[in-house]
């Protein structure tokens, strides 16, 4: 559960940055959110759950 705060607040910082720059409009970011949302719904999200869990357990295991 910790990782997936970390992710949506890490993309939230993002794309409120990539607002202000305007390098992202807000139709874009509203279309990102729609693909997110039909994502999670998919029969997808169980393998996306696991990709991104398992890239966080490698990344977490580098050491500088």
């Amino acid at each position: 559960m910790a990782i997936s705060v970390s992710v949506v607040v890490l993309l939230l910082i993002l794309a409120i940055v990539f607002l202000r720059n305007g390098a992202l409009k807000v139709s874009h970011a509203v279309v990102c959110v729609l693909l997110g949302f039909y994502l999670a719904s998919s029969s997808m999200a169980p393998t996306i759950q696991n990709g991104l869990t398992a890239t966080a357990d490698i990344v977490s295991n580098l050491n500088p």
